[in-house]
């Protein structure tokens, strides 16, 4: 049983990796099952589908993601510093799969999203999903922001979505550049759009 289960958790990992250095579409099975060392009989043992592993590796992946996003944005911390820790802690990320991979990777969620959105429907809506977690994050952080003072952002929700999509923006403009530092602007870019002039809070 202990090689089975290994066995399932490399297959989780290796979808995410091959899937966000390359595609979706150019990912197959064999890959898949080439690069977790694993026989396509266990494959199908487990998954019916490499859509079905993707959704079980980003459910996975979004537990390990959900205990960093706690510790970021934990309400210990004042909001606009859980802000700008997040932008922050997205430029070590892509510097580390430079570093790991030889190129910048950007967002996996949102290189997927694009590529699936109109071809596989439960695929996407997890994505989706996932993508939800992450604003609700950004969203509480604004909205306790904004409930201490330190910024004009009555509707939190709406200023979560612009800030996110500027993020996620910087973060495709740093894959297609394969140039991490395009994202050192990000933390002052958010907190200028907030109208915090870029200050912390004490």
């Amino acid at each position: 049983m202990g090689r089975t289960s290994d066995a399932k958790e490399r297959l989780l990992q290796a979808v995410l990796e091959l899937i966000w250095q390359g595609s979706f579409g150019s990912t197959t099975i064999d890959h898949i099952c080439e690069k977790a060392g694993v026989k396509k009989g266990s494959f199908y043992y487990f998954f019916e589908s490499k859509s079905d592993l993707a959704i079980a590796a980003l459910d996975v992946n979004w537990q390990c993601r959900k205990a960093e996003l706690d510790t970021v944005f934990s309400p210990t911390v004042p909001p606009l510093e859980r802000i700008r820790n997040f932008c922050e802690m997205g430029y070590k990320k892509q510097l580390e799969m430079k570093k790991e991979c030889g190129c910048v990777l950007g967002c996996p969620l949102f290189s997927l999203g694009a590529e699936v959105c109109n071809q596989d429907e439960k695929l996407h809506n997890k994505i989706k999903e996932v993508l939800g977690h992450y604003h609700c994050y950004i969203e509480t952080a604004i909205r306790d922001a904004h409930a201490a003072g330190l910024i004009d952002a009555p509707d939190a929700g709406a200023k979560a979505r612009m800030l996110f999509a500027y993020s996620e923006g910087l973060l495709t403009q740093a894959r297609i550049l394969n140039d991490a530092e395009v994202l050192r602007e990000m933390p002052d870019g958010v907190l200028s759009m907030l109208g915090a002039n870029n200050r912390k809070e004490v």
